[in-house]
């Protein structure tokens, strides 16, 4: 019997430069044959690296894909601000960087650890007032994002390296899902007084979803394939919950569980290793979240 999910499920992208999410998503249609594809997390035109997309009914799965922690490896410029804040824009301001030294460079790296507000970058795709912030800005209009708070976990420099008046760092990010990094450049450049931004942008984790995980894009045209299937993937991102058949049909016709003291959410995957649902409890009841697997299917 053919699974009827046999082609739903995740691929995960090593997005090249110069390309849109969106753009990653119209050659994932061509390449697997089907409208239904959508991406978790957008990156950049200049990013590279961990682009999750969701394919047949793993796009219905982005929606509640555990994404909430993203790694990054960056190179920040100090020396030069530009109205983007990464090396696509326009220069604004700048001083030089020279006389800058590790320890004051350090000093405010500790300032932009830990649990911060955060203003975005105004060329950014948040909403406001119903139109995304970088149109506004395109449109000559004068955008300023309220600051939100965000968590940056880790922020280290591997590297300094001095080229005349600019000084280059290239760094590692650990933070919370909606971190611009973008916006950390331009923060430390503005703390140290000679104005920053973001040279090189490369993501290495998505949630429990990393660069080893990753395909190249250009191999997929070649060869349309999974990274993960969808029921690979409900039990990657959550703790695994062994149900009976019986139960596991249960849960495909929406139905709900006897309570069992379960924190947080689950995958229920049946005797066979198919993952049925992400299932959570309610009071007195062990509902589901998301079926994977409906009994309509």
């Amino acid at each position: 019997m053919t699974d009827p999910l046999a082609h739903s499920g995740l691929v995960v992208v090593d997005k090249p430069a110069g390309m849109t999410s969106h753009d990653v998503v119209g050659k994932l249609r061509r390449y697997f044959h089907t409208r239904k594809v959508g991406h978790a997390g957008t990156l950049d035109p200049m990013a590279t690296g961990v682009l999750v997309v969701g394919l047949e009914r793993g796009t219905k799965f982005l929606a509640h894909m555990v994404a909430s922690t993203k790694a990054y490896d960056a190179t920040i410029r100090l020396g030069c601000a530009t109205h983007t804040d990464d090396a696509e824009g326009e220069r604004t301001w700048g001083e030089d960087a020279a006389a800058l030294d590790d320890a004051s460079i350090a000093h405010e790296i500790a300032q932009l650890t830990g649990d911060i507000m955060q203003r975005p970058a105004a060329v950014s795709a948040i909403k406001i007032d119903g139109k995304r912030a970088h149109e506004r800005v395109r449109a000559g209009e004068e955008v300023e994002i309220p600051a939100r708070p965000i968590t940056v976990s880790r922020f280290d420099v591997h590297e300094i390296r001095r080229a005349g008046e600019f000084v280059d760092l290239d760094v590692s990010v650990a933070c919370s899902s909606g971190t611009y990094i973008r916006s950390l450049a331009r923060d430390l450049g503005e703390a140290l007084g000679v104005g920053g931004h973001l040279t090189a942008l490369r993501r290495t984790e998505v949630g429990p979803f990393t660069l080893d995980d990753a395909l190249p894009l250009a191999s997929l045209e070649d060869s349309p394939i999974l990274s993960l299937s969808l029921d690979e993937a409900l039990a990657r991102s959550y703790p695994v919950l062994n149900v009976t058949a019986q139960e596991a049909q249960a849960l495909a016709m929406g139905k709900w569980l006897e309570p069992r003291g379960l924190k947080g959410i689950h995958a229920a995957v049946d005797p066979d290793g198919r993952s049925i649902a992400l299932i959570k409890e309610k009071g007195k009841r062990l509902a589901t979240v998301f079926v994977a697997r409906p009994s309509t299917l």
